[in-house]
């Protein structure tokens, strides 16, 4: 039977550091009373403006609520985002002194104009070009230089396609990390989607592997993600396919080991964000235990608890911990 007071207690000596596009998630909120003159669209009055950690910060945020030792690495703007975020992310706990600052790009802010607990406008600050040689230069040095000091047992790669995961630092990060023993786990998006060779942990949701396999996904049943397993581990090589469902769980392949685990009932409020969550758990629990079928269990309520939020937020350790004894008090 496992002992979620140990596994959880473990997470405390994990040394993760999530590699990909940081980013400002900022939050208008305020109430609608009216339709504007000007247009056909309501006027938000404004309450709050509240900035939370978005991104592959999420990740790392989520990693930091759990009790890991994380650190970030990523290329952001010289910018007050860039300083905010900074401050943000170090007030969580999560080291930054691997960052790398551009002058040529700005950091990444989507500002959500919310009214009545939903989100009405998205506005995206950012830069989506790719990283120049010097910036990939400088980025594979600073995580070479963590790898050879911190010696972690994690990397987390989380793709959202604004620049920094380019094919080179994909391809040389990941060998780097086959170098020093690290496990890898990815959560990817079309662009880069093949370029992820050899990693452990490999996470799409069903919308990233229909897009990523250019195909028409009506039926999930067993067989059929099975049979995805099989056409993502001809291609890529990798050690674990992680498949989120939305409302129809997780699917888990390892070698000849397989399984899908229905969600949990939940008052869904809010998915932002939910896919960060899962992949922070997934890695920890995997790093910790090498038990792939209690990592995608673990996992999979994790989703579902931060679902339960509007917008990106961190999952609870003593909430997750709560419901993973309860649920899976009985698991071996």
């Amino acid at each position: 039977m496992t002992d979620f007071k140990q596994l959880f207690t473990a997470f405390e000596h994990i040394k993760v550091g999530v590699i990909g596009d940081m980013m400002l998630d900022t939050y208008l909120w305020g109430h609608v009373e009216r339709i504007s003159p000007e247009a056909p669209v309501p006027v938000v009055t404004l309450d709050r403006r509240e900035n939370r950690i978005g991104g592959a910060g999420n990740v790392a945020l989520n990693l930091a609520s759990l009790g890991a030792r994380v650190t970030a690495f990523s290329v952001i703007g010289k910018d007050a985002d860039g300083k905010e975020l900074v401050v943000m992310l170090e007030s969580s706990g999560i080291y930054t002194e691997y960052l790398a600052r551009s002058e040529s790009r700005i950091t990444t802010n989507k500002a959500r104009v919310m009214g009545r607990n939903q989100q009405m406008l998205r506005l995206d600050s950012e830069t989506t070009t790719d990283l120049t040689t010097r910036e990939e230069d400088e980025l594979l040095g600073l995580l070479r230089a963590y790898l050879e000091k911190e010696k972690p047992q994690v990397i987390i790669f989380e793709d959202y396609n604004k620049g920094i995961l380019t094919e080179r630092v994909i391809r040389e990060a990941v060998a780097l990390c086959h170098r020093h023993q690290v496990i890898t786990a990815v959560d990817p998006k079309r662009k880069n989607f093949f370029s992820y060779t050899g990693v452990t942990i490999f996470k799409p949701n069903l919308k990233e592997v229909r897009e990523g396999l250019n195909i028409l996904l009506e039926d999930i049943k067993l067989p059929t993600l099975r049979h995805i397993h099989e056409q993502l581990a001809e291609k890529m090589q990798h050690t674990i396919s992680f498949i989120t469902l939305s409302e129809k769980g997780v699917f888990y392949q390892k070698g000849e080991e397989f399984r899908q685990i229905s969600s949990h009932i939940r008052n869904i409020a809010d998915v932002s964000g939910a896919g960060d969550t899962v992949i922070a758990v997934a890695s920890l629990v995997y790093a910790a235990t090498g038990n792939a079928n209690l990592m995608a269990e673990v996992a999979n309520i994790a989703g579902g608890l931060v679902c339960e939020e509007v917008g990106t937020a961190a999952i609870s350790r003593e909430l997750l911990l709560h419901e993973c004894g309860k649920l899976l008090g009985a698991l071996v």
